[in-house]
């Protein structure tokens, strides 16, 4: 089992509950649907959600996406019959399944031991299903190394900053708010996400911006996001999409000059480039740093499908 590196800009939250937005969904241009039976779904609803899901998952077009279930927390009385259902349901579809509010070790083991029963017994590849954390609170945080490191099946780091602020008593009524005087209380966790995240090869993402018509705001809050270098957000709704997937995607002429600092250094490092360590590109010194500053560049612009409209040339 390992990691996998998926395309994850705009996440998308969709509610269980809700067929008519199941459908919706599977038409939108976002790189991630996540369907969800927790927080969006009442608990009078959350059986029949799971049913909801199951169908749509069956019976729609699902191509071009990171296809996620979130399930209920791992001690509540419907998480067992999530992962349960949803798996022998439609395991051969969904790419992850999402766990929220990760508070222990014990949340993760559980539910990759479960995943991995369930992988034998419907013969699907071992470690096919891989697990979305989400960290709510303090105590998630405060062992979010463990976590990230308790199994190859862990791809993404989400931060869930409504709980999270929550717990935190943090000032605010506006789940998602980056907007502070001064000191952002939240900038410490975000760099403790981004680091553990790339100390085990994960992607973090940011979670969601309530304000669904303030496009300026969320814009805001992804691009705080971004500055960690976070690899994507919720939206939760339509239009919230395209900027998501414009701000965590290099701009074009950023792509193509990454793309041509790799290929001048791999030139330059050839027995025909002379064989050097370092070198000029536009006036630019290149070397093993500006390597791996592009290659992030670059990776990230092939993930979000660019296309190069500049080649280098010796």
């Amino acid at each position: 089992m390992t990691c996998t590196f998926r395309p994850r800009r705009s996440c998308l939250a969709v509610p269980g509950s809700n067929p008519k937005m199941l459908t919706k969904a599977q038409g939108l241009a976002v790189d991630e649907v996540f369907l969800d039976l927790e927080d969006s779904v009442a608990p009078s609803a959350k059986v029949a959600a799971r049913a909801n899901i199951l169908t749509a998952l069956r019976e729609g077009d699902w191509s071009e996406k990171v296809v996620v279930v979130r399930v209920n927390d791992a001690e509540t009385r419907w998480a067992y019959d999530d992962v349960i259902e949803i798996v022998r349901g439609a395991g051969s579809i969904i790419d992850c399944i999402m766990l929220p509010k990760v508070e222990k070790l014990a949340h993760i083991h559980w539910l990759d031991v479960l995943l991995g029963q369930l992988e034998r017994d419907l013969d699907l590849p071992a470690g096919k299903i891989g697990i979305e954390v989400q960290i709510e609170g303090p105590s998630g945080l405060s062992i979010v190394d463990d976590i990230a490191a308790s199994t190859p099946r862990v791809e993404t780091l989400i931060f869930g900053p409504g709980d999270f602020m929550a717990a935190m008593q943090i000032p605010t009524l506006v789940i998602g708010e980056n907007s502070y005087a001064g000191h952002n209380p939240i900038d410490p966790v975000f760099m403790t996400l981004a680091v553990t995240a790339r100390k085990y090869g994960l992607q973090v993402i940011d979670g969601p911006y309530a304000v669904i018509g303030d496009l300026e705001g969320f814009n805001k809050a992804a691009v705080h996001a971004a500055a960690f270098g976070f690899d994507g957000k919720w939206v939760l709704h339509p239009t919230q999409i395209e900027a998501a997937n414009a701000v965590f995607s290099p701009a074009q002429d950023a792509y193509d000059k990454a793309e041509s600092i790799l290929d001048a250094y791999d030139f330059h490092r050839s027995a025909d480039g002379g064989g050097r360590g370092a070198a000029m590109l536009n006036g630019e010194m290149i070397d093993e740093a500006s390597r791996k500053l592009a290659l992030v560049t670059a990776e990230k612009g092939r993930r979000a499908g660019l296309t190069r409209t500049a080649e280098f040339t010796r």
